[in-house]
């Protein structure tokens, strides 16, 4: 069967698997089998076509719910491209993603219905979708005229120039990275997902296309429950759930609290971790707790649809190794390249010099929506061959090869971090503190001793008010730990603000 359309997986699996549950929440009455999440999505799908909305752009507001996941496909079935969002962002985000993507229709639960009417836009409710019967002759036209590069989806993260971008993943890279994914983690039909990732974001794609392609659960852990450790271990014993995908910060939650101590998951079978650093204290402590488990490191970023690189923790490491990020993914194309650039290979027997990681392959997103500047600029010209035109992802990652010929990430190239398994932009916490005619300058350093994001700025601005200016502005997860007021910010010779100085304070 030639794959060109993520929504075949679906349809093979539920024939195959009609009345398996796919996706679940674990509270028994929040669950979806393949059946009935084709049949959801079919109808979705047809309601979706009768208004108009294939070819445009449908923003999902819906909580993290299996019905979320069904309105996504619907979307996809009418050749629409999905927007996911989060109710809990701030309104002003919301409302420049629909601006910027030109979204056409917000889908939305009965819950954020107020939200989603909130917004000038056209407004569906997930039950009104649902409601009306399949039109098959609509969806098979759809079908007819898709080919692989169509666009999927378009996922929102920060830009360098402190406002949020689409990113637009397309059929092509979704289905080369789930055949490479599924293969490099030895996932099947057996695997039992505890979802942690929230839907807005591409990383819920590793549990959601498994699920698909493979007959896989998946489990939708509620929020909350990652604050707490023991209830959190017990939901995963109790839905006998044997792998996990998550963020290294929330497996450092459970450890750095004595959780594992107390109760070890021991249904976990797969234990995969990424998006930022492990510390290696904790790396041993969930390998003690789960002897006869697998672990993996991830390394991927949006443009390139998710994760690129990946690393199977098959080997003791010491108290000063950087957990690698081992080597790409099939068919994924990963190139070091130096200052001068130059490609830098693996040494025998010692680490390489360190250089920044480009990505090449069907595994590249299509770039970022309606920002033709910003993909040209990240998306180059391979710089290692000049003989025809092949795009490559920039990805402003830096790594080196290790003695054992494994990658290791370093850092980024600029003032992009990643907190809480969320990519954040400097840059945007300090645009959105200049919004204030109060504060003259802000520079958003990242302090070396606390790990704290620490604004600081100058003006007559309280630092009361610019948090508080802040929180309207930015999802939680962005917010500096505090806001630092000075007379004036320290500034280089050249006359740029000194972030170096500031990081150390």
């Amino acid at each position: 069967m030639r794959i060109k359309n993520v929504l075949q997986y679906l349809e093979h699996t539920a024939a195959r698997l009609p009345d398996k549950i796919a996706f679940s929440d674990g509270s028994g009455g929040a669950s979806m089998s393949f059946a009935a999440l084709l049949d959801t999505a079919r109808r979705v799908g047809s309601t979706l076509c009768r208004a108009g909305m294939t070819g445009k752009r449908v923003a999902v507001l819906m909580d993290r719910h299996p019905a979320a996941i069904a309105a996504m496909l619907g979307a996809t079935y009418a050749g629409a491209v999905y927007v996911p969002l989060d109710a809990t962002m701030p309104k002003e985000r919301i409302c420049y993603i629909l601006e910027s993507c030109r979204a056409g229709m917000i889908v939305c639960d009965e819950c954020n219905r107020a939200l989603a009417e909130s917004f000038d836009r056209l407004t569906m409710t997930y039950e009104a979708l649902t409601s009306q019967p399949t039109d098959d002759i609509s969806l098979r036209r759809v079908r007819a005229r898709q080919i692989d590069t169509d666009p999927m989806y378009i996922i929102f993260t920060s830009g360098s120039t402190g406002e949020p971008k689409g990113v637009v993943g397309c059929h092509r890279a979704v289905i080369d990275y789930g055949e490479a994914l599924t293969s490099a983690l030895s996932l099947d039909e057996q695997s039992v997902f505890g979802c942690q990732s929230p839907l807005y974001f591409d990383a819920p794609l590793k549990e959601i296309l498994t699920t698909l392609m493979m007959g896989a659960t998946t489990y939708l852990i509620p929020r909350g429950l990652f604050s707490f450790p023991l209830p959190l271990i017990d939901y995963l014993i109790k839905n006998g759930i044997n792998t996990i995908c998550w963020v290294s910060s929330v497996l450092t939650n459970v450890s750095a609290l004595g959780a594992l101590d107390v109760r070890a998951p021991h249904t976990l079978k797969t234990v995969v971790f990424g998006s930022e650093a492990l510390p290696i204290c904790h790396y041993h402590a969930w390998r003690k707790a789960l002897p006869e488990a697998t672990f993996y490191q991830l390394y991927g970023p949006t443009e390139a649809t998710g994760m690129s690189c990946v690393w199977r923790a098959d080997r003791e490491l010491s108290e000063n190794e950087r957990i690698p990020i081992g080597a790409p993914l099939d068919n994924t194309g990963l190139m070091l390249i130096d200052e001068q650039g130059n490609e830098i290979f693996p040494l025998i027997d010692q680490a390489s010099e360190i250089g920044e990681m480009y990505l090449r392959g069907s595994c590249l997103t299509l770039g970022y929506d309606h920002k033709v500047d910003q993909t040209e600029a990240a998306f180059v010209q391979n710089p290692l061959q000049d003989a025809y035109p092949e795009q490559v992802y920039r990805t402003g990652d830096l790594a080196y090869y290790n003695a054992h010929g494994e990658l290791v990430f370093v850092g980024r190239r600029d003032g992009q971090i990643k907190r809480m398994g969320h990519r954040i932009e400097l840059g945007e916490i300090e645009q959105c503190a200049q919004r204030s005619p109060s504060v003259t300058q802000a520079a958003c350093v990242v302090n070396r001793a606390t790990q704290e994001i620490i604004l600081f700025y100058s003006g007559s601005a309280q630092e009361h008010e610019v948090m508080a200016a802040l929180n309207c502005y930015l999802p939680r997860y962005y917010l500096p730990a505090r806001a630092v007021k000075r007379s004036a910010l320290p500034v280089t010779p050249n006359g740029k603000i000194d972030r170096k100085t500031l990081s150390k304070e």
